[in-house]
């Protein structure tokens, strides 16, 4: 096989596995300010668990109206789509989170986030996350300590 014709069917490769990943790899956060996760795709299925506006999901699968998703912990449902939305949040995963002035472990701590918050993602950067609480308030986080997009 000619070296051009093995390079293009590579590179055909590698779109489509980058486009598989990015599909398998997309998010959404809860949108209504309660919403029930199920054990399947229907609204008679048994409820596994609530979440709260904001919360971000893995989307694992689509099944008709209904998104399989994953949470931090890998626990895995069902939520209605449109329940969902595209705007990127962030559920702090580690203890607590020091809430920082600016990108990097030197600025001044302007707020503490607690486990299970959830913030609003506002930009990103090496590492860290400008994020906005319910309240307002603004920080960036380090994003070894939170999860979402």
């Amino acid at each position: 096989m000619p070296r051009r014709a093995l390079a293009a069917l590579l590179s055909a490769g590698l779109l489509l596995t980058a486009a598989a990943t990015a599909s398998a790899q997309s998010f959404v956060s809860i949108k209504g300010s309660s919403v029930n996760v199920r054990e399947t795709p229907s609204t008679r299925s048994d409820t596994l668990w609530e979440l709260g506006t904001g919360y971000p999901l893995q989307v694992t699968q689509r099944k008709g109206s209904w998104l399989r998703v994953r949470d931090f912990e890998s626990t895995l449902g069902w939520v209605y789509a449109p329940l969902t939305a595209r705007t990127p949040h962030m559920v702090v995963t580690g203890s607590s989170a020091n809430l920082r002035a600016g990108p990097g472990p030197r600025h001044k701590v302007v707020g503490k986030l607690q486990h299970l918050e959830v913030v609003r993602t506002l930009k990103k950067t090496d590492g860290w996350a400008q994020v906005q609480r319910e309240g307002g308030q603004k920080g960036w986080v380090a994003r070894r300590l939170a999860w979402g997009w």
